[in-house]
């Protein structure tokens, strides 16, 4: 009998298929439409928003080269997620397989903080900005922009990376079918045989913890003392125009990371709220920061509002 068990091998999946969202399949053709229009809204508009801040010299300057970096990773994450999803939506094709889905949750997950490092230091450039004026040119100079943009993404890529090794570990013999419309870690090692998943859980927390909560407690850091300066200034046109030049940026904050932090608490609590809801909540995180960010900075940036109008409609600046 003990012979037996021994000799008996365990499977491990090495194929899975992504079902969408559970429970709405026969409505994966009307949800396709927000997603693919999100999807070209996203390319265009931050393509649109790369292309205006390249090729205007006077937009030259610290805080439209974040923007650019911030519009780029918006495409990636765009061009990540969405494709895949329309996919299973349009042709039933949701196969994917282990190393595949994997390096799709790999890119997710390091693009998600990256996105993070990027508002911090947008944050940074609207705290020295504001507070410390004269010295603007001096703290931001090209040396540190290049250096601080290397970090924020080997971060993403370094905290990120072990998670690769953590699920290759694991056998996959449970299911082969993710009720999802992308791959994601803990959604992926749940899956897993009599493997213990409790180091891919704490690691997920730890990652989570030094980076988008540590990026959330320097940036409110950040605008409370903008803020404190903000309010000292003698001159109320002053305060306005400073309070004006943070108003795009505290609203991609709070589109960024209000929907996830809601998610987060929704996933933990609300055990009795439906699994698509579930699904449907973490896409709209992944859709809503790329198509809103180059909509939000158009309408509240003069500077490139302008230009889009000259591009677009061929209005004067």
């Amino acid at each position: 009998m003990n012979m037996a068990i021994a000799n008996i091998t365990v499977i491990s999946h090495t194929l899975f298929y992504l079902l969408g969202i559970p429970g709405l399949e026969d409505h994966h053709i009307w949800i396709s439409v927000p997603f693919f229009i999100s999807y070209v809204i996203a390319l265009l508009g931050n393509s649109l928003l790369i292309f205006i801040v390249a090729t205007d010299h006077s937009l030259h300057e610290p805080m439209y080269i974040f923007l650019c970096m911030l519009a780029g990773v918006d495409i990636c994450l765009s061009n990540i997620t969405v494709p895949k999803a329309l996919a299973i939506f349009w042709c039933n094709y949701g196969g994917i397989s282990l190393y595949g889905c994997i390096t799709q949750l790999f890119f997710i997950h390091s693009t998600f903080v990256a996105e993070s490092g990027i508002l911090l230091v947008m944050a940074f450039d609207r705290y020295v900005a504001i507070c410390y004026p004269l010295r603007y040119t001096m703290v931001l100079t090209p040396s540190v922009i290049i250096k601080t943009s290397v970090a924020v993404f080997l971060r993403g890529a370094v905290t990120i990376f072990p998670i690769i090794f953590l699920l290759k570990r694991l056998t996959f013999c449970k299911n082969n079918l993710l009720p999802h419309t992308y791959c994601e870690h803990i959604g992926l090692a749940k899956y897993a045989c009599a493997n213990s998943i409790q180091v891919n859980i704490w690691y997920g927390i730890f990652v989570l913890l030094i980076t988008v909560v540590l990026d959330i407690i320097l940036i409110a850091a950040s605008y409370c003392m903008i803020l404190h300066a903000i309010f000292h200034i003698p001159s109320q046109d002053a305060r306005h125009k400073a309070l004006h030049t943070c108003g795009s940026h505290i609203c991609v904050i709070f589109l960024f990371y209000i929907p996830g932090i809601f998610t987060f608490l929704v996933q933990r609590f609300g055990k009795h709220i439906p699994p698509h809801v579930h699904i449907l909540m973490a896409n709209v995180c992944m859709l809503a920061p790329p198509v809103m960010n180059p909509i939000i900075y158009g309408i509240k940036t003069k500077q490139i509002k302008n230009r889009m109008s000259y591009l677009l409609f061929r209005r004067p600046r």
